[in-house]
């Protein structure tokens, strides 16, 4: 069997086509400027291209309902925000469609194919655009009442001193997005001057704004991991999304981590950028089986 499969990101749209073993066939990537009928143009394009599809999985920021596929807040990406996506592409296309939320999905993959495959209680947190995260406690996925749980990103890394309670969240103070904002005002540039590979390069140079703002991330980052692992006590807390693909990165979370005092298992994502494809066809063939089973 072979699905479509989408990641919607906050600055990018990743498209694939897998099969139910977790093969990759194909792949590509398109720049996404959050415009919604960008993307679904963009999606129908690909199934043009990749005919023989017989199903379209999808992988989405922000709130969805995984039953039907309806997007309530689209979180990094706002225009899809009430948007009965799954509904869209069906109706588009014939094939039957799934969303579910992106953390979710990289949780899925690493369930399904990557290192957790035995494990019975892990985290997923997905650092990029935004700040996402999922929780797997007692061999299952936890949604929580509105299919909401896992929202890590509004987890406080300060206590609000005045002003928006978001502006002391893990989501808007250990993404690329905030690291790339902080350097951009520190040194004169537009943001959009400056990618997250500046950031890192000036770390990596030992220049004062950049090593101010990384320890920052990084000590933020970890205080989050910190409270999740007391929270969750889990067998490990895995991270995702771009910056993983950094060589330095794991060994650079476990040094600021060990400044806490209590041993936190963590590791990256194992399929890097591809976890939110490969969660996407995961939870497609698990929806698929349920709906064939009643």
């Amino acid at each position: 069997m072979k699905l479509a499969v989408f990641d919607i990101g906050g600055t990018s749209l990743k498209m694939g086509v897998v099969t139910d073993k977790g093969d990759i066939l194909a792949s590509d990537k398109a720049d996404n400027e959050g415009s919604r009928e960008a993307i679904l143009g963009a999606i129908l394009d690909w199934l043009e291209k990749k005919p023989g599809c017989e199903g379209i999985a999808v992988s989405v920021p922000g709130y969805v309902d995984p039953h039907n596929g309806f997007v309530s807040m689209g979180g990094t990406v706002r225009a899809f925000d009430d948007f009965h996506l799954s509904k869209w592409l069906t109706e588009k296309t014939s094939l039957p469609a799934t969303v579910e939320n992106d953390a979710h999905c990289a949780l899925l993959a690493e369930r399904w194919l990557g290192k957790a495959r035995n494990m019975s209680d892990f985290l997923m947190i997905t650092i990029g655009t935004g700040l996402g995260g999922a929780a797997f406690c007692n061999d299952a996925l936890v949604r929580g009442k509105q299919d909401r749980a896992g929202e890590f990103g509004c987890l406080l890394v300060a206590r609000p001193a005045g002003g928006s309670v978001s502006h002391y969240t893990m989501g808007d103070n250990c993404t690329m997005t905030a690291l790339r904002k902080s350097y951009a005002l520190h040194s004169g540039r537009d943001v959009d001057e400056v990618s997250g590979k500046d950031v890192f390069s000036g770390w990596d140079n030992k220049e004062p704004v950049a090593t101010r703002l990384v320890t920052t991330f990084y000590q933020d980052l970890c205080a989050g991991i910190y409270n999740l692992a007391n929270v969750f006590d889990p067998e490990c807390i895995f991270l995702g999304g771009g910056i993983t693909e950094r060589e330095d990165f794991l060994e650079e979370v476990k040094f600021h981590l060990a400044w806490f005092g209590k041993t936190i298992p963590v590791d990256t994502a194992t399929f890097g950028n591809d976890s939110g494809m490969l969660g996407a066809a995961w939870h497609f063939l698990q929806s698929n089986q349920r709906d064939t089973h009643g």
